[in-house]
């Protein structure tokens, strides 16, 4: 069996630096994400009553971005500094989150228990 070096093998120049630069881009913007807040975790703790919960941090970036008056009142959270770059990773957590939030809404008890 012939060994293969690194150097023969064909993608090896082409995609480290693409890899690189794909796990550059990814720490840009998880730090971009921490610096604005996220809508998602601000309007599911927020813990007023009669606050949408069903992809809430969406609908509380977009209100943000189309100008809404009072989020506060509607939201019971206040919309991150820069709601567009917030928009992305609040669609993919509501996403995650659509089946608690969905039973939360109808009122069915999970009898889910955290912890350790």
């Amino acid at each position: 069996m012939a060994a293969i070096h690194l150097e023969q093998w064909p993608l090896a120049s082409t995609t480290l630096p693409r890899m690189s630069r794909r796990v550059a881009a990814g720490v840009l913007l998880v730090s971009l994400e921490l610096l604005a807040g996220c809508a998602t975790f601000r309007t599911l703790n927020a813990g007023k009553p009669d606050t949408p919960l069903v992809y809430s941090g969406t609908r509380l970036d977009w209100y943000a971005m189309h100008g809404g008056c009072c989020p506060l009142d509607r939201f019971g959270a206040e919309p991150p500094r820069y709601p567009a770059v917030d928009l992305p990773a609040s669609v993919l957590l509501d996403t995650l989150f659509l089946p608690f939030t969905l039973a939360a809404e109808l009122g069915v008890a999970l009898n889910v228990s955290g912890g350790l």
